[in-house]
């Protein structure tokens, strides 16, 4: 792989390059375009860990969004200027700015494709498909690809879909979308290697194939099997923001909510905090609580960032070569720090009473607003009448509705009802199933 394919400024539909503003790159186009499209806005209400919070301290998928995308300008950045003086001939057409742009935009979006309730509703859908007897009559009419697809509700394969579904108008260059793709593979395929990083999970559904190959194709990435490639480099820029903020974020949070003494998160983000160990003294300065531990978050999100920038600037020629397969933060030297404080949050934070009241709240509402509306398009593709299912499909926004009734499908029918369901927020979803289910009227 080499750099000038991976910053590619294409965009699909495109014959060729637009130049760039005098003001905007076309990478920075991409971040003002998903600041303002509809599925970015929607992560306000969506959950982060701590479901539905009434605190105004705790992050929802938005703010963590947002932080995770400030982090990776700053990987993206600094990673930046070292390669730009290693590959000299890239500063033509290419700046430090650009790399943060990239890695920045790409951030903001890694959780865009999530459904309400967290990775439970993953699981809910994923589950409806496999057990739910409206969900598993699909089985019969669509293909095994398509079926491993509905049965394996993932996030970043939905988050791609949305990125490229024309109704948002998003048509992001394909170095974003390449940095995006953490799993730049499919649901089903014979090969695959979950100790590999990149083929943990997926990237994709079928429905988004033919994009996904112009788009890795364009990048020239290198090529792994059918369908299947391996990483964008700075793909593993955005997982470590990623890492870095929602194990970081995450035991701030539970502090401030009480979930975890404050002795106990110090001791842990002192773990972490190396290089800027000499700052730590300066907590006796700071009245509350809350104001320290927003000050050990930020010395240790500091000090992550330029471990995992280093780390990547030593691995460079592994990476280009498709040679490295790991999360920065995995390998960084304050893994073991990152490691303790993943075991606090599992005991502690994701399984606390209101984190696990809500995930089986969603195990109950995303299955009955799937058999709903999927019944719905069932009737629409066969063409059977039912008032009630007449009237459901009002219930559905304009662009889905008429999507169902254009399907000719029961794979790409599917797609567009699983793309309403995931795409609700969490009070919403429970609003909508309470209507329809009767329970409030």
């Amino acid at each position: 792989m080499n750099w000038k394919h991976l910053l590619s400024a294409q965009r699909s539909g495109q014959k060729q390059q637009l130049s760039n503003e005098a003001s905007r790159s076309a990478f920075e186009q991409d971040y003002d375009r998903i600041i303002f499209s509809h599925p970015f806005r929607k992560l306000q209400d969506k959950t982060q860990v701590h479901p539905l919070p009434e605190h105004d301290f705790v992050h929802t998928r938005l703010t963590h969004s947002l932080e995770v995308s400030s982090v990776g300008r700053s990987l993206g950045r600094r990673v930046g200027d070292v390669i730009l003086q290693r590959h000299p001939e890239l500063r033509t057409d290419f700046s430090l700015f650009d790399f943060g742009a990239i890695v920045s935009a790409a951030s903001l979006t890694h959780d865009v494709g999530n459904p309400p309730f967290g990775h439970a509703g993953e699981d809910a859908i994923s589950d409806f498909f496999k057990h739910h007897p409206t969900g598993k009559s699909l089985q019969q009419h669509v293909r095994d690809a398509e079926w491993a697809d509905l049965i394996t509700f993932e996030g970043n394969a939905q988050g791609f879909r949305i990125l490229n579904k024309n109704q948002y108008g998003l048509k992001l260059t394909f170095a974003t979308l390449g940095a995006f793709t953490k799993y730049p593979c499919p649901a089903l395929f014979p090969d695959r290697d979950k100790k590999k990083r990149s083929q943990k999970k997926f990237g994709y559904f079928q429905s988004e194939r033919t994009i996904f190959n112009e788009v890795t194709g364009t990048l020239q990435l290198h090529h792994v099997a059918t369908g299947v490639t391996e990483r964008h480099p700075l793909t593993y820029l955005v997982e470590a923001a990623d890492d870095i903020c929602y194990s970081i974020i995450d035991l701030e949070d539970a502090c401030s909510l009480g979930l975890v003494q404050y002795e106990m998160a110090k001791a842990l983000f002192e773990n972490i905090i190396t290089k800027s160990k000499s700052k730590v003294g300066k907590l006796d300065q700071l009245a509350s609580r809350q104001e320290k531990i927003g000050f050990l978050r930020a010395l240790a999100i500091g000090d992550l960032m330029d471990e995992c920038a280093a780390l990547f600037l030593d691995s460079e020629p592994e990476i280009l070569a498709g040679k490295f397969n790991h999360a920065l933060a995995d390998l960084c030297p304050s893994k073991q720090g990152l490691k303790a404080i993943i075991s606090l949050s599992v005991d502690q934070i994701y399984r606390a009473r209101q984190v696990v009241e809500i995930e089986a709240a969603g195990h109950k509402v995303l299955p009955g607003l799937l058999e709903e509306f999927l019944t719905t398009g069932i009737y629409a593709l066969e063409n059977k009448k039912s008032r009630k299912h007449d009237n459901l499909a009002l219930l559905l926004p304009e662009d889905i509705r008429l999507n169902i009734r254009q399907a000719t499908d029961h794979y790409t029918m599917a797609r567009y009802v699983v793309d309403f369901v995931s795409g609700l927020t969490d009070r919403y979803a429970i609003s909508l199933y309470k209507k329809i289910k009767g329970f409030a009227v």
